[in-house]
């Protein structure tokens, strides 16, 4: 099994939405009850593109299998060098780490880009992510109790970080 990853384009767009929409029908990754369409897809793709904000995805035998991103953690400028990722997979290629594949690239390209710092939120109950984040040396900073509901069900937030500069540099004095 090769797996390619390359920056999406808008030729990926269906494969993403198939991918983001099956995370909303079906898990408690993602907290919105409705599944998207593609205009939405769209435009947050044209959102991420505009900020300077990585869309890449997993090609596997010439499918999309799987795409990772990171964005603004928080809108005020003080966090601007802190990001918050994701990384969501189509169903039949889970636990095949393709996802800690592009866990990996993610980090790497927040390293090159001088942010500071990764944050991760993540159902309390999802501990394939959290595992997969954990490997990857993020630790839990808390967790905020029953702030989503999904499937009739109160949802707590773990949140996670990891530390992208460890050169001991100020990235926030520049």
């Amino acid at each position: 099994m090769t797996v390619h990853l390359r920056p999406a384009d808008e030729t990926d767009l269906g494969a993403i939405l198939d991918i983001h929409n099956d995370a909303i029908r079906h898990s408690t990754s993602i907290w919105t009850d409705e599944p998207v369409d593609l205009a939405e897809r769209a435009a947050w793709f044209a959102e991420r593109e505009a900020a300077g904000f990585p869309v890449i995805v997993a090609v596997l035998d010439d499918a999309v299998v799987g795409y990772a991103s990171f964005g603004p953690w928080r809108p005020k400028s003080g966090y601007r060098f802190t990001v918050e990722n994701s990384v969501y997979m189509a169903a039949g290629h889970r636990g095949q780490g393709i996802g800690a594949t592009l866990l990996a690239e993610i980090v790497r390209l927040a390293q090159d880009a001088g942010m500071r710092v990764m944050v991760a939120n993540i159902e309390a109950g999802n501990a394939a992510s959290i595992g997969l984040h954990e490997r990857f040396g993020f630790t839990s900073v808390g967790t905020v109790r029953q702030v989503g509901t999904k499937f009739g069900r109160w949802l707590d937030l773990l949140i996670m970080q990891l530390p992208l500069q460890t050169d001991g540099r100020d990235a926030a004095a520049t």
